[in-house]
């Protein structure tokens, strides 16, 4: 009888022992919980400037990070805005060397012709930079497949900014032109396409994203000009048309009223 009450004496103290190893683990544990730092937010690094921050702080676009809205507005070192989809064209190459642009042409395009309205028109004015427009979709379509043209900039209707060339480099939107006796404008300017025609008024948001856009110009290139395509291919073009307000277009951006050689008439 002796024997088996020191047994139960001994599983009871085991047990005893037990539990209370098992609390003092787990104070353990909750103490270590406590005490460890909490995990590193990730960083993200600013595309414009380099700087690292908080990811939750950085501004996001198609994988690019930025640390403020001025440098999300800004072109960047290498000709690229932050707040612009990136959609880059193969139609472009080196401008001469040393040039610098100082001229900027405003343009208007609608693919199908006048079907501006249909959201699609947007996708195929993509398409067509990137020389990838299937001429089977229209038959407008099959006649301008085989051609080679780029711009710097396309404003949706939506006011959606979209590049194609870095301003750095030379677009392919101006084609035989001169400006103010200088030929092959190409080489100086940066194109703008307006999603639209010669017939319809624009958009206020494009006309804001212009704005916008000619402000972030205006800090990388200080003595911007600005003209039609049809201002420098008179005999070949009509863009951008009765329809774009060339007043607005400068009381809206603040420019000089020097910077518009060709007047602030509509044309």
């Amino acid at each position: 009888m002796f024997k088996w009450l020191l047994i139960l004496l001994g599983a009871i103290a085991f047990y005893q022992w037990l539990k209370a190893k098992q609390r003092a683990m787990h104070l353990a544990q909750q103490s270590s919980v406590r005490q460890s730092p909490p995990l590193a937010e990730s960083m993200a690094q600013c595309d414009f400037c380099g700087v690292y921050l908080p990811w939750g702080v950085a501004i996001h676009l198609e994988g690019r990070h930025y640390c403020s809205n001025d440098h999300f507005h800004r072109v960047d070192e290498q000709g690229w805005i932050g707040a612009a989809l990136w959609r880059e064209s193969p139609n472009q190459d080196l401008r001469p060397e040393g040039v610098v642009p100082d001229l900027v042409v405003i343009h208007h395009i609608s693919l199908p012709p006048g079907e501006f309205r249909n959201r699609v028109s947007t996708a195929n004015i993509v398409d067509f930079f990137q020389n990838r427009l299937n001429p089977a979709l229209h038959p407008y379509f099959a006649e301008i497949a085989n051609q080679k043209v780029s711009s710097h900039f396309l404003i949706s209707r939506e006011g959606e900014l979209i590049q194609f060339v870095s301003t750095q480099r030379k677009a392919w939107h101006a084609g035989i032109s001169s400006f103010l006796g200088r030929d092959k404008c190409n080489d100086f300017s940066i194109g703008i396409e307006l999603e639209g025609d010669g017939e319809t008024p624009f958009e206020a948001s494009q006309y804001q994203s212009l704005r916008n856009l000619v402000d972030a110009l205006g800090s990388r290139y200080p003595n911007l000009h600005f003209a039609g395509h049809s201002d420098i291919a008179p005999d070949r073009k009509t863009d951008p048309g009765i329809h774009f307000s060339w007043e607005n277009f400068q009381k809206n951006t603040d420019l000089p009223v020097d910077r518009f050689p060709f007047g602030l008439h509509s044309r």
